[in-house]
């Protein structure tokens, strides 16, 4: 059997291929995929892992990559499609809009893209064991196949990895004191305040996420719940004005409850 870890390079990736080279299992290799949206810090701890376990990690890439996939590919209808008054304006395989727009939690085409190349790699490799960093309290994301979950069977939680890693000597650049989780910079389906984190912290980065968002205005199926990464670009912009009076997290209830014409008057927009 051969062992081959998935390493996404977070912590809990991280903490199972250090722990099972600890217990002596064998590892027959360790697969990265870089999709072009990770954070620097997350290159340079990527290094430092194949420097600590003395193991070169295979990096695997989109040969198009993911801004092709986000503004650029041809997506074509596996339909014929008509308009409201039943005419056709589309047949089944022309292109019907350039670019699969934002990834979202009922579109994840970026996982779908990342985990069959990966997978491409493990059929590759005879009598392969995918080896999946989930913790033990994350038992829900389980599912059934050949694969394993070293740190459930270990009875690691994800508070435990990070604690390991950090006696390993591993901190990501600091990317841990700031986010919950460091996978994609730009991803969607982040939590609200990692988003405001990442505009106050990495502001270059959030002026590449607006430049994005902008790169293909005729087609975008939003921005975790909004039209555009624009449009919480305004929304932070006005909790800003708020917070020399009130907490963030006071700011963040008035703005649900007020008008969006009373909101351009109170903060002249």
């Amino acid at each position: 059997m051969n062992n081959v870890i998935s390493l996404s390079g977070g912590k809990d990736s991280t903490a199972m291929l250090h722990m099972m080279l600890e217990r002596g299992e064998s590892v027959h290799s360790v697969v990265f995929f870089d999709t072009g949206w990770e954070f620097p810090e997350m290159h340079e701890h990527i290094d430092l892992v194949e420097q600590k376990t003395g193991i070169k990690i295979i990096r695997l890439t989109h040969p198009q990559g993911f801004d092709y996939w986000l503004t650029k590919r041809e997506v074509r209808t596996r339909k014929d499609r008509y308009d409201n008054d039943c005419n056709l304006v589309c047949k089944k395989g022309d292109v019907f809009r350039i670019g699969n727009g934002w990834p979202s939690s009922s579109r994840r085409w970026c996982t779908r893209e990342k985990v069959s190349y990966i997978q491409k790699y493990q059929k590759s490799v005879p009598a392969c064991i995918p080896c999946i960093g989930y913790a033990a309290d994350e038992t829900h994301r389980i599912k059934p196949g050949p694969q394993r979950y070293p740190l459930i069977e270990y009875g690691i939680t994800e508070k435990q990895a990070i604690k390991y890693c950090r006696k390993l000597g591993y901190t990501w650049g600091g990317l841990y004191d700031l986010f919950d989780r460091v996978s994609c910079w730009c991803c969607p389906l982040q939590s609200l305040d990692d988003l405001r984190t990442l505009r106050k912290h990495r502001p270059e980065l959030w002026q590449l996420m607006l430049r994005m968002d902008r790169e293909n205005p005729s087609f975008n199926r939003g921005f975790y719940g909004y039209e555009s990464v624009n449009d919480l670009e305004q929304r932070f912009s006005k909790e800003d004005k708020l917070r020399p009076y009130y907490s963030g997290k006071v700011c963040r209830k008035m703005l649900r409850f007020i008008k969006p014409s009373i909101q351009q008057n109170i903060f002249y927009l």
